[in-house]
């Protein structure tokens, strides 16, 4: 097999960065909405550079007591303005950093209510284009978010997961169903080495065509960097090209 993959994490959550680094193209840096502050984001902007990593966006809803996966309902306008703020509070410690955005992507229920509701999705995009239209803007695959971002003329890449189980519709099983997680490393490089040729099995056993762009691990996860190296490990293993989309052709 020969392809080009983006592998991501979420980052700048309070845990071991650094760890993950080595084994990822792209991270996602979250913006004080449900994790991280002004000093971790430096700390990660740094980590990045130090690896050649791209930098990314991880804005989400202002819930740190539920770590942003609490689904909150927000006017299109108080959407844009949310987003749009935490861009420009990343893009701050970017720019004194020396570095480059590369992409933006929601987190958590903000990312998974943009996915199936395009009135939210319109707003999420037009604020990444408001900021810098030539951000990438990252979204569940085959999404309203996706959509939404190539209606506003923006570049986007569909996102699908390593350790997270789908539904028959393509959606990603909500947590709190069991079985939602992958939590052993054999299921989740089976999963992986699946959508590399387009396709997942749903929680329910239906087949279901996935578009894949870039691959998603959670830094959150305890065993994060242990299941980075196995992924990244089972990528080269079959010939793909781990590469950020800023870094491939559009």
């Amino acid at each position: 097999m020969t392809r080009s993959l983006d592998f991501n994490c979420d980052l700048g959550e309070g845990c071991d960065d650094a760890a993950v680094m080595p084994y990822i193209s792209s991270a996602s840096i979250a913006c004080g909405g449900h994790a991280g502050d002004a000093a971790t984001m430096r700390q990660t902007v740094a980590l990045c550079l130090q690896h050649g990593v791209a930098i990314g966006a991880h804005p989400s809803h202002l819930d740190r007591a539920h770590f942003g996966r609490r689904a909150l309902d927000l006017t299109p306008a108080h959407a844009h303005a949310l987003v749009l703020d935490q861009l420009r509070t990343l893009q701050a410690i970017v720019n004194a950093a020396g570095a480059t955005l590369r992409h933006v992507k929601p987190h958590g229920a903000l990312y998974n209510q943009a996915a199936a509701d395009p009135v939210l999705a319109r707003a999420i995009a037009t604020a990444v284009r408001d900021h810098d239209p030539t951000l990438i803007l990252y979204g569940l695959s085959d999404s309203a978010l996706t959509s939404a971002g190539t209606a506003a003329g923006l570049r986007v890449a569909h996102e699908v997961f390593a350790e997270r189980r789908y539904e028959a519709d393509g959606r990603l099983t909500p947590r709190g169903t069991p079985g939602a997680s992958i939590e052993d490393t054999p299921s989740a490089i089976a999963q992986v080495r699946a959508l590399l040729r387009g396709q997942v099995t749903a929680r329910t056993g239906e087949p279901v065509a996935l578009r894949a762009d870039t691959l998603c691990l959670h830094g959150d996860r305890p065993d994060a960097a242990d299941f980075a190296r196995a992924l990244r490990a089972a990528l080269d293993e079959v010939g793909c090209r781990v590469v950020a989309p800023s870094k491939q052709a559009p």
